[in-house]
């Protein structure tokens, strides 16, 4: 392969590591997936993402390529101007995640190289906006649900970051009284203690008094027609419409893409929560519900797009200074 300018990009959300080397064009010139060590604690994930993003620079290097950019993204609250990076899944409180990048690879890249931090469900969103399922509109939504539920909201063209605080949906409280459960944000009731992947398996298990394997095994049991399944279940897909009714109330979205490890049972999550929120709207305009594309790469490539985003800008600048 002929040498080529790359973006290193990685998606530390998910209980594993999503890595590409990534062309200008799109093209993917190397992917892999790597562990997240978040049992060993919030330190060793940080070391694992340094060592991550280092030995792929060296490997663009030793190929041949030029890295011209960085595109990490993580779960959480990201404070944009400090760099820091709060993630309760992580254990990371105020961890100062792209200046520990940016000494990371101080003696490997040559050159200042512009290094993107970003929250992953957005990436993943502006991933689907630019070339996938949100491809075409101007007010839209990606709203994965995996181990947690946040969203990614395209608002009049643009990806909204709130300052690194929006899109926590699955952080509202739709749940009241006793059958409230404390979510890990330190609030009761909240979307995703009911409708996340996690979700699922925690409560048919205290439901039954079963283990069971994740939400997959969950959702085997509810197509074998299990009773308890099929509650639990219906519990989720309520909460989803009460949560999609007043985001399309609000914001007015043409399309919503249902992302994340839940999108594989396919209509059967589909279907009913199109039939739900279409039974309840009444003035407001209906959007599309359909499954997201681009699958667990997403936040991947949504890191890759922002790394290119600011290569192209930082270039402009340039060329403005130098006019």
């Amino acid at each position: 392969m002929d040498p080529c300018e790359v973006v290193v990009a990685v998606d530390l959300g998910g209980t594993r590591m999503k890595c590409g080397l990534v062309a200008a064009d799109g093209a993917v010139l190397h992917r892999e997936t790597r562990p997240t060590p978040r049992e060993a604690g919030g330190r060793a994930v940080l070391d694992a993402l340094l060592e991550t993003v280092v030995e792929l620079s060296q490997k663009t290097t030793a190929e041949g390529h030029q890295v011209r950019a960085i595109g990490v993204v993580v779960p959480g609250v990201i404070d944009a101007e400090n760099g820091t990076v709060g993630a309760e899944n992580l254990e990371w409180v105020g961890t100062p995640v792209l200046a520990e990048l940016k000494a990371a690879l101080h003696p490997v890249v040559a050159g200042d190289v512009p290094i993107v931090l970003a929250h992953d469900v957005r990436a993943g969103g502006y991933a689907e906006f630019r070339q996938g399922a949100l491809a075409g509109t101007t007010n839209s939504m990606f709203l994965p649900l995996g181990t947690g539920i946040a969203a990614a909201m395209i608002v009049d063209g643009s990806l909204v970051s709130g300052d690194g605080y929006a899109g926590e949906l699955g952080h509202s409280k739709f749940i009241y009284g006793a059958a409230a459960e404390l979510c890990a944000c330190g609030q009761w009731g909240c979307l995703e203690t009911v409708a996340s992947a996690a979700a699922l398996a925690r409560r048919y298990g205290a439901r039954t008094g079963r283990t069971v394997d994740g939400a997959r095994e969950v959702l085997e049991l509810l197509a074998a027609g299990d009773p308890d399944a099929e509650q639990v279940w219906q519990d989720a897909l309520n909460v989803l419409i009460d949560a999609l009714v007043l985001y399309t109330t609000l914001v007015a979205p043409t399309r919503i893409a249902i992302g994340g490890g839940l999108v594989g049972a396919g209509e059967t999550l589909l279907q009913p929560l199109r039939d739900g929120v279409h039974a309840r709207l009444t003035f407001q305009r209906e959007p599309e519900i359909v499954a997201a594309v681009l699958g667990e790469e997403a936040g991947m490539l949504g890191a890759a797009l922002m790394a290119w985003d600011r290569v192209e800008v930082e270039a402009a600048a340039n060329e403005e200074g130098v006019a």
